[in-house]
């Protein structure tokens, strides 16, 4: 099953919670067991897994991506003044696999699955969801 879930961020550089919308979509497809694949579309975002208890740590992975990958400073600049954001994202990456145990996500109980955003705000952000089920044997 595969299912696109959309949002907007409302900053530049910010990571979004989307674990909900993620289980939201394994919970419809009625997979138990199998592998959840978590894809950003587009080249300035990026999906991460991190943290979920304390926001300072989704904090400091901005801040420090901020110090590694500063700000108008890269040859992109002169086309459109985000040369940072594509080279963060391209640092990142743009996906994650997740085991799905049980009808659950395999995530522990710290971690979170976040759409890292480096050129925002947008109205609209993609996320590709695709739940495949182990086969019976």
């Amino acid at each position: 099953m595969r299912k696109t879930v959309t949002f907007s961020t409302p900053e530049r550089e910010i990571l979004v919670d989307i674990t909900a919308q993620v289980q939201a979509v394994l919970d419809e497809s009625g997979i138990a067991n199998g592998l959840m694949s978590v894809y950003a579309q587009g080249a300035t975002g990026a999906i991460m897994i991190q943290e979920n208890w304390d926001d300072s740590v989704q904090t400091d992975v901005v801040n420090l991506l901020r110090q590694l990958i500063p700000r108008g400073v890269w040859l992109h600049d002169r086309q459109d003044g985000n040369g940072d954001s594509h080279l963060k994202s391209g640092l990142v990456g743009p996906s994650e696999t997740i085991p799905v145990i049980d009808g659950k996500l395999g995530l522990s109980t710290w971690q979170n699955i976040f759409f890292c955003e480096f050129d925002g705000p947008r109205r609209e952000r993609r996320v590709v969801c695709t739940v495949i089920a182990d086969r019976d044997v």
